[in-house]
């Protein structure tokens, strides 16, 4: 009688799973709760970016564009070098042509700190601001991004949002203004992510804020900018583009990620690859392998340049989703730390590593590092950036790669490593202390690293030819 009543059991509970599902046809809906299922990995990914607008010329709409959201008091944000040049001039005529209220705050610091941070943070407080415009690079946006977010949650303090270990990483649950990017250099790709990096000074190493509540409403890619910008400044923004395609394209996979969010506000904006990621990052190192040289050596290439602006956006969709790695992870401390070195073309009056070269220096090293794992990503990858792999053997992906790297980098003459920025072999630990803090990207590389590993990956970055 028992197994009976186990047999009825069981078909009543395979008929209460087979019926009709939805509130409005079945009362089994709501007696019969799901179990939640514990996933270790995630199962899912979104994709979320900016509207885009590309054109030469664009910039000119922006007045209406603020007109047409009702906006009454906008903060301009830029930089004293950018205030001086046509795209601020473009933006400033195009709000005044249009009747835009607004307030001009021009103290952004390339690469900017936690204090330069939190200076912007406090004009826009006090500035009562129902609209943002950021004019300039990675620095302006990510400053803009910091300030839009901060004024809009006044009693947070300033490391509930900054990314665990080194702050809370709260999830950024209130509602911001709207804010337009500008982007002036061809290289962050910051006009498309919700991500605002800066150098924590306490620790000498950067972080950041990462939720796609900080992503702009709209990103205007106007080609025109790039062509104030010098042959080293090109290069070096160039570089951003070539690791945000190379690293997000070979990063962990979204499935292999964990912890898998128990609520969706939790899953990280770095996400892992991803196949709607893939095709950014491929899209935008294609474009790299055939215009950064030339827009570097011609600053009248403007076909170059203009298509360098776009892969800028293409790979920032692409890492914007799935994430960076190593590559990134390793350059927070190489900025953080560095004492004396002032890169070409740069107007600046402190030590400056640009973001861009930071990232590059160590790219050999890296994907020789990671290739283990999804060699036939690293080889297509050393083939787009133009290596014959036709007799290369799979188990040589990472050195193809590697070797592909430092032929393009010779040729456009870049930095011999590390040690070309000051740094010794004295520093590897400082450096590698300095990475350990980056969790948010380092955990996505597809190879998991020890402390030992930073350490040789390091090493093997101060020279690099």
């Amino acid at each position: 009688m028992a197994s009976g009543r186990a047999r009825v059991e069981y078909l009543l509970r395979r008929l209460q799973w087979a019926a009709c599902r939805c509130p409005s046809h079945s009362h089994t809906y709501s007696q019969v709760p799901e179990h939640a299922v514990l996933e270790t990995t995630d199962y899912a990914f979104e994709m979320a970016i900016s509207n885009i607008r590309y054109g030469e010329g664009v910039t000119k709409e922006i007045g209406m564009d603020l007109q047409n959201m009702g906006a009454r008091k906008v903060c301009v944000m830029t930089d004293k070098n950018l205030c001086k040049l046509p795209p601020v001039k473009m933006v400033l005529n195009s709000l005044a042509k249009n009747g835009i209220n607004f307030q001009m705050y021009d103290n952004v610091r390339v690469e900017p700190t936690d204090q330069s941070f939190i200076d912007a943070i406090s004009f826009a407080k006090k500035g009562g601001f129902d609209a943002y415009v950021a004019v300039g690079g990675g620095s302006a946006i990510d400053t803009c991004k910091a300030a839009n977010l901060y004024a809009s949650s006044p009693e947070s303090e300033f490391l509930d949002y900054v990314n665990a270990p080194i702050g809370k990483g709260k999830a950024v649950t209130v509602p911001l203004k709207p804010l337009i990017a500008v982007p002036t250099t061809a290289g962050t790709g910051s006009e498309t992510t919700g991500v605002a990096i800066f150098d924590y000074k306490d620790l000498k190493v950067k972080t950041g804020i990462a939720s796609r509540a900080l992503k702009p409403i709209l990103g205007m890619i106007d080609p025109l900018h790039t062509l104030s910008m010098p042959e080293r400044v090109v290069a070096n923004t160039g570089f951003d583009v070539l690791c945000h395609a190379l690293e997000s394209y070979t990063a962990l996979p979204y499935k292999m990620r964990s912890p898998c969010p128990s609520n969706p506000i939790n899953r990280p904006a770095y996400q892992g690859s991803n196949p709607i990621s893939d095709v950014w990052a491929l899209c935008a190192l294609r474009i790299v392998a055939k215009y950064l040289k030339r827009a570097i050596r011609d600053s009248e290439d403007h076909e170059a340049r203009a298509n360098m602006h776009l892969a800028s956006g293409f790979a920032g969709i692409g890492f914007g989703n799935a994430g960076v790695h190593l590559c990134h992870g390793m350059s927070y401390p190489i900025s953080g730390l560095a004492k004396n070195y002032k890169a070409k073309d740069y107007n600046v009056d402190h030590s400056l590593v640009p973001h861009g070269l930071s990232v590059v220096l160590t790219s050999p090293a890296v994907f020789a590092f990671t290739a283990q794992m999804h060699p036939e990503r690293h080889l297509e990858a050393a083939e787009i950036l133009g290596a014959d792999i036709r007799t290369a053997r799979i188990k040589d992906a990472g050195l193809v790669l590697a070797d592909t790297l430092r032929k393009f980098l010779f040729d456009l003459n870049v930095d011999d490593g590390l040690t070309a920025l000051g740094y010794s072999k004295a520093d590897i630990p400082a450096l590698v202390k300095g990475t350990l803090p980056q969790e948010r990207v380092t955990k996505l590389s597809p190879r998991p690293q020890t402390e030992e590993d930073l350490a040789a990956l390091f090493e093997a970055s101060m020279k690099i030819y």
